[in-house]
């Protein structure tokens, strides 16, 4: 089945078994009058209740750190609630880590999730997510399937170049289902030779 187009009158099912880039899902929000604010999972389970005809979830709404003067960060000072990345905060970490620093996703989470212990605790959490990056598997968010795509062919086939597994990858993206790495999406590149 070839990817259908994004319209009202796809049905929900079959909308959420293809993938669609998060500009197509915002433009779709536009032309619907719907909020197009939001991650791309959270635009699509909007979507899909708009197609279904239920009540939209309710909108997520960041709460923006407060502007307030916060003393001079030190080892002992407590990471705040809610924690928001800021130029301070970069500055603290890369004045103590070095050049080298930036902000992973593992050690903003691990920041948000942290409030009330101390830089110095966190300092410590950033030397043990380094480690561990290097040594373990991470965890890519859903919302990045391009992203587990691409590096889910390349474990499972090393000799393969980035063009490879683009091609692989396009032609998995118009597939109905779920948009992972499997053995057969190889033939993907068997069908671009044929065309020529």
């Amino acid at each position: 089945m070839e990817r259908p187009a994004l319209t009202r009158s796809l049905d929900a099912e079959t909308f959420r078994s293809f993938y669609y880039l998060k500009d197509e899902l915002v433009q779709f929000c536009r032309d619907h009058g719907l909020p197009a604010t939001g991650g791309k999972l959270e635009i699509t389970e909007r979507i899909a209740h708009f197609l279904e005809g239920k009540p939209l979830p309710a909108l997520t709404t960041s709460k923006s750190a407060a502007k307030k003067n916060f003393e001079e960060l030190t080892e002992t000072t407590l990471i705040e609630s809610p924690f928001v990345c800021s130029e301070k905060h970069r500055a603290f970490f890369k004045s103590k880590i070095g050049s080298s620093f930036s902000f992973n996703v593992a050690f903003q989470k691990w920041l948000k999730t942290h409030s009330g212990q101390t830089y110095g605790d966190a300092l410590q959490a950033y030397a043990q997510i380094l480690i561990e990056k290097k040594t373990k598997k991470t965890t890519i968010d859903q919302q990045f399937e391009y992203n587990t795509y691409i590096r889910d062919f390349f474990a499972d086939n090393s000799g393969r170049s980035l063009k490879e597994a683009i091609c692989c990858w396009k032609w998995k993206k118009e597939q109905p289902g779920l948009h992972r790495y499997e053995k057969q999406d190889l033939i993907a590149m068997e069908e671009v030779q044929n065309e020529f």
